[in-house]
């Protein structure tokens, strides 16, 4: 199984075996690249643990458990995790702030698995009789358990003993109700409702630049990536270095055009992927492989994405993306049928609660398979707090208001305005991929070979196009049932 996810990691391999355990690690090195291998122990080997993501808080968190006398062997955020849990037991998850999944024994016969409450970080399960593996991806399962792999559920924790208990979840409209009861919601939100919301990003985009390797952004030409790259660009110059951005498209795509805008106006170190029609159709089963789905509009974004990755991975190691935004702050073009600002709301959370299987899910895999990790500055629990706690009044973009007004607003004057108030495009069609894509696929299924294979998913296919998807994803993925473990966007 470990070797099936070297790709994640190519730093190096760790393992380690206890009676009632085993924990493999493939390593990609962001922070102290000599001392940070995996997996990670205490001083008196009690304690065992291997983690995937970041923790963004991790250096508070180490500065209290110092002071309590606990010795840490690394700089590594996730030894941080370990000596938490050692001091505060598994109570002390929801101090932890960032994308994170890790699985943790101890010599004693304890073991516990946990994932972040949005699931930026990928984990999967399968239980088998008294027997429970776990991985960060689909393709790692041998192909005998494939069939009861699940995705494991953000903001829970799992041990033996105790099974599956939630330890965070996102806030509801009841929970956000109080958050801006002072402010006529009827009326255009005051500019220091603008400037929490323009702080709280660039502070995100800080946390995330985080890293003893290179950084650098998956520039698109959208408003979200244009607005990360903006900040991350003018922080990295006051901090003496010029931000490296990527881009890909077709020669002639409207986002291309956009992103290298962008790049000059930030004199970011930028460069592009031009591909041609036939490239993105020849990619497609190695996207389906690599992103472990079928739906049509992940699959439209992720060939330009796998793309751009390849290149980015010549160069940096971490990549800042947009990815977050639409479901903070209403970017989907199905979101103007609401008029009502509670269920706006309400559907906004259920969005984020399944972006794990959906657009979470092409950021970590076409980024983990180049050996890059992924930040998403739009979903930092600080912003996604944020976010969630503004009125959904605020978001409704019906009438003259592009969707997401409020994040444009609140960035006023840091792109020409020509970008700031673009319509919003899917990045597969910005990028020229949906059109190709779509033409050339449903080409190769018969209208009544889509009528006769109606019974081979549950949904059933939607379109042609989808159904030539799901026939590559059935070879690549040999025995998995898609189930619960393959999110499909509201539009085919």
């Amino acid at each position: 199984m470990l070797d099936r996810l070297t790709h994640r990691g190519p730093d190096g391999q760790g393992t380690h075996a206890l009676e009632h355990a085993w924990l493999g690690h493939q390593r990609l090195a962001i922070v102290d690249p000599e001392r940070g291998t995996q997996p990670l122990h205490d001083v008196d080997g009690k304690y065992w643990l291997v983690g995937d993501g970041e923790v963004y808080n991790h250096r508070r968190l180490r500065r209290g458990l110092e002071e309590k006398g606990h010795v840490f062997r690394s700089d590594s955020d996730h030894e941080t995790v370990l000596h938490l849990v050692e001091e505060d037991g598994l109570a002390a998850l929801p101090q932890l702030w960032g994308m994170f999944a890790f699985v943790a024994a101890t010599t004693d016969g304890r073991f516990a698995a946990a994932r972040d409450i949005i699931g930026l970080a990928p984990l999967y399960w399968v239980r088998d009789g008294d027997t429970v593996v776990f991985a960060s991806e689909l393709k790692a399962f041998d192909p005998p358990h494939r069939k009861s792999v699940e995705p494991f559920p953000p903001g829970h924790v799992w041990t033996p003993t105790d099974g599956l208990q939630p330890f965070g979840e996102l806030p509801s409209a009841a929970d956000t109700a109080t958050s801006f009861a002072q402010y006529d919601v009827e009326e255009d939100p005051p500019e220091e409702v603008l400037t929490q919301i323009r702080e709280t990003l660039i502070a995100s985009v800080k946390r995330s630049m985080a890293a003893d390797v290179p950084v650098g952004a998956l520039l698109s030409g959208g408003i979200d990536s244009s607005i990360v790259t903006a900040i991350a660009a003018t922080e990295a110059k006051k901090q003496g270095w010029r931000l490296p951005t990527f881009s890909a498209g077709l020669a002639d795509s409207e986002d291309l055009a956009a992103a290298r805008r962008v790049a000059a106006l930030y004199s970011t170190a930028h460069e592009e992927r031009i591909y041609t029609e036939d490239e993105l159709i020849d990619w497609v089963p190695e996207v389906i492989r690599v992103i472990e789905s079928f739906d049509p509009t992940l699959v439209h974004s992720s060939v330009p994405n796998l793309l751009v990755a390849k290149l980015a991975a010549r160069s940096v190691k971490v990549v800042l993306i947009g990815e977050g935004a639409d479901e903070l702050f209403a970017g989907y073009a199905y979101y103007r049928d609401f008029d009502s600002h509670t269920e706006l709301h309400d559907e906004l959370v259920a969005t984020l609660e399944g972006l794990h299987i959906g657009g979470l899910q092409r950021v970590d895999r076409v980024t983990g398979s180049n050996s890059l990790e992924a930040r998403t500055p739009f979903l930092d629990v600080e912003m996604v707090e944020l976010g969630l706690g503004l009125p959904a009044q605020w978001k409704l973009s019906n009438g003259d208001r592009l969707e997401k007004w409020l994040l444009r607003k609140a960035f006023d004057g840091w792109l020409p305005e020509d970008l700031l108030w673009r319509p919003k495009q899917q990045f597969g069609q910005g990028t020229g991929s949906r059109d190709v894509l779509r033409q050339h696929y449903e080409e190769t299924v018969s209208e009544e070979e889509f009528n006769d294979s109606q019974h081979v998913l549950d949904p059933p296919p939607r379109t042609r196009e989808e159904l030539a998807y799901f026939r590559l994803f059935e070879r690549e993925l040999t025995g998995l049932d898609p189930g619960d473990v393959v999110g499909r966007f509201t539009e085919a």
